[in-house]
Order: structure tokens, then C-alpha cells, then sequence
């Protein structure tokens, strides 16, 4: 751990251009942070070629992160080595979700308030909690990277944002226990393309609204994406309760689905623990060019609030058909309420009774370019290379 923090502290203090490389090899390390401004040109630059694997000592951990990057604006983290969180010795004591109080498990990887940054071509594997959290950041990039845990493990999100801008996640490989990527509170300008999730719960916007502070959502884009083996597809979720808040401007365009349970479900009675209705406005959502099966007869459900009834919802060229086991009841159908909804080209299932043919010539939010910028040169110059110790990992 120690030889890890010495090496990013040379290479985040050097005026110049820094590389810090993590070699071919296993090292078993602890909880670090990685912290700036750094003083050279952007960017700085962790190459990951070997496998660190996080301590499961669950003590050493003073708070829920194994790897935490704050204050840096030009991160790049490249290469083709693991992350191993070695969460399966850990997610049976995962409690969270029947104790309020409980002490989380730390992320793999978090990232605070780091902008103009990349992460491109590394594996994350077992996360104890998280795989990766981005929180506060602007202008950052997640391209090429795989994320894998078993289909089981608890709160094992892949991608998790939260008040986080004009965010890129591109031509990633995830399969996990929870959300492969979860669209949190205080995001705006997503987009997630060419990305494949499975297992996992889908691509999901929320869960919105658990606490006071949440903040509003706008832009998300979903397009060209597969979701395979999954809980659920294209997800929305509010929590019922006080709060308020705004989630508008979203949409999933040209999605396979396979083997899905819920392949389209907008949920504005996530939680299920309060008498009130959801407060959160959804509006201007589209769903567009869906293909695949469903293993539940229902695959389309739009559960929207009795308070704050969804506005906008379309549904255009859906074409789903039913992949179950339960042969006698081989049809899918959909499910609305308080959903005001508009239907164009295929739909199968059908839409709900009270949804309105679209307008001629309706056309969805178009999305940003959706490829991946131009991650920054991973190889500056001039700068020699900073190396961890090889022989003895941390």
C-alpha cells in the first residue's frame, strides 16, 4: 500500500509529463487514496498491467472505498490488469438491505470530483460493494472496460453515477449482482452506448428520491445496447415518500433484449415502504427500437405515480415475444398507470388501453456522439517511468 501512495505522490508532484505503472504480477493491498491537483500537464496517467487484489480485512478500511482518486482533473487509467476486490469472501455479510444502519463494504474503485478524465480497457472483478462510483465528476469517460461478479452478489453495481455531467460509458462488458449501470441523483448529459450487460439489473435511471437531498436527472441516453440473462432492461425508479425532484429527457434506443424479466419497467413505487406516493415528475421518456424476449408475461410495465402521473412516455417499434417456460401462456402484455403514453410502429406487446397514437413525424431527443473521445495519449513523454516495488507488493 505504502509503495503505491509514494509512487503516485512522485508522480502527481513531477512538473513534468508522469506515468505510474502498476507491473505484470499480483499485489495484495489496501485501501489508497490517490489524491490532487497534481502540478504536471494533463494527463496523468496510471497504467495497470498486473492484478491488485483488496485486502478482505474489513478493519483496515476507515471508509467504504479500495481504491479512491479525488481532486484530479486529467486522470487517465489505461491498460489491460484487474481490479480484484475479492468480494466473495465478503457479500454474505452484506446486510443493507435488512439493517439501516449498516457499514457498507467499500467500492473498488471511486472517483471524486475527477474531471476530463478516462478509464479504458482494465477489468474489474468481485467488487466487495461498488465496482466503480463516480461522484462529482465532469467530462469522463468509461471505454472498454469489463466488470464481472457473480449474478447473485449484493449491491455489486457496475457503474454507479451520481451528480455527475456529460459522462461517456462505451463498449463495456458487465455482468454483476445489481445495476450494471445506475444513473443516480444529480446526473445530467449521460450517455451509454454499444454496452453489454449481463447478468445484472439493467441499465437503470435511479433509484431516485431515498433521500432529501437527491437532485434532479436530465439527457440520459441508451442506445445499441444488449441486456442478456438480466432482472431487468431499461429501468426507471422512484422512491415513494416526500422528497421531490424531476426526471426528464431519457431515452433507450435501438436495445436488445434476451432472456429479460422486466424488460421495460418504469417504477415510481420502488422501495414499497411508504404510504405516499412518489413525488418525482418523470417526463419525455422514450422507448425505441426494443427486440428480444421476455421471461415474464409482462413486458412492459409503467407504474407511475398517483401524485405526479408520467407525461410524455413513448413507446415506438417495440417487438418483444414471450421466452419463458410457461408454454400455455406463451403472449406478453403490457401494464400502465397513471402513464400518459404514445405508440407508434410495431407493438408487441400491445399498449395499454388510453395510449395515444404519436404524432406524425415525432421523433425522440436526439443523443450526443456517442463514441468514445479520444482517450488522452497514454504515453507522455520525457517523463520516465514510476514503478511499485516488484518485489515485494504491498
Amino acid at each position: 500500500m505504502e509503495a503505491f501512495m509514494q509512487t503516485w505522490n512522485l508522480a502527481c508532484k513531477n512538473a513534468g509529463a508522469a506515468k505510474m505503472v502498476i507491473p505484470k504480477g499480483e499485489f495484495l493491498v489496501g485501501p489508497v487514496v490517490f489524491q490532487g491537483p497534481c502540478k504536471g500537464p494533463q494527463p496523468i496517467v496510471i497504467e495497470v498491467q498486473g492484478t491488485v487484489k483488496a485486502i478482505t480485512d474489513i478493519s483496515e478500511y476507515s471508509s467504504p472505498e479500495w481504491f479512491s482518486f479525488e481532486h484530479i482533473d486529467g486522470l487517465t487509467i489505461t491498460g489491460s490488469g484487474t481490479f480484484d476486490g475479492q468480494g466473495a469472501t465478503l457479500w454474505k455479510y452484506n446486510d443493507c438491505k435488512l439493517n439501516p444502519n449498516c457499514a457498507p463494504l467499500p467500492t473498488s474503485l471511486k472517483f471524486n470530483r475527477v474531471n476530463n478524465s478516462v478509464v479504458e480497457g482494465i477489468t474489474s472483478l468481485n467488487s466487495q460493494l461498488f465496482h466503480t462510483y463516480t461522484y462529482a465528476c465532469n467530462n469522463f469517460t468509461f471505454h472498454d472496460v469489463k466488470i464481472s461478479a457473480d449474478g447473485e452478489s449484493p449491491n455489486t453495481d457496475g457503474i454507479h453515477l451520481s451528480t455527475s455531467s456529460f459522462v461517456n460509458i462505451t463498449s463495456c462488458v458487465i455482468g454483476t449482482g445489481d445495476d450494471c449501470v445506475a444513473i443516480g441523483q444529480g446526473t445530467h448529459n449521460i450517455t451509454v452506448f454499444n454496452t453489454t450487460c449481463n447478468p445484472g439489473h439493467g441499465i437503470s435511471v435511479g433509484s431516485l428520491g431515498k433521500y432529501p437531498t437527491d437532485k434532479s436527472v436530465s439527457n440520459i441516453y441508451v442506445k445499441n445496447c444488449t441486456l442478456r440473462n438480466t432482472m431487468y432492461g431499461a429501468r426507471i425508479k422512484t422512491w415513494s415518500g416526500k422528497t421531490t425532484g424531476t426526471a426528464t429527457t431519457i431515452v433507450y434506443e435501438d436495445i436488445i433484449v434476451d432472456n429479460v424479466k422486466n424488460p421495460i419497467i418504469l417504477d415510481q413505487d420502488y422501495g414499497r415502504n411508504n404510504a405516499e406516493p412518489s413525488k418525482w415528475k418523470v417526463s419525455d421518456v422514450h422507448f425505441r427500437n426494443f427486440k428480444g424476449t421476455s421471461v415474464t408475461n409482462v413486458a412492459v410495465t409503467l407504474a407511475c405515480s398517483s401524485a405526479m402521473p408520467c407525461e410524455g412516455v413513448e413507446l415506438a417499434n417495440i417487438d418483444m415475444r414471450y421466452g419463458g417456460s410457461k408454454a400455455k401462456m406463451a403472449t406478453v402484455s403490457s401494464s400502465c398507470a397513471n402513464a400518459k403514453t404514445t405508440h407508434s410502429g410495431v407493438q408487441n406487446p400491445p399498449p395499454c388501453s388510453g395510449s395515444a397514437p404519436a404524432a406524425p413525424g415525432a421523433e425522440a431527443p436526439a443523443a450526443p456522439d456517442a463514441k468514445a473521445p479520444a482517450a488522452p495519449d497514454a504515453k507522455p513523454p520525457a517523463a520516465p517511468d514510476t514503478k511499485p516495488p516488484e518485489a515485494s507488493p504491498s
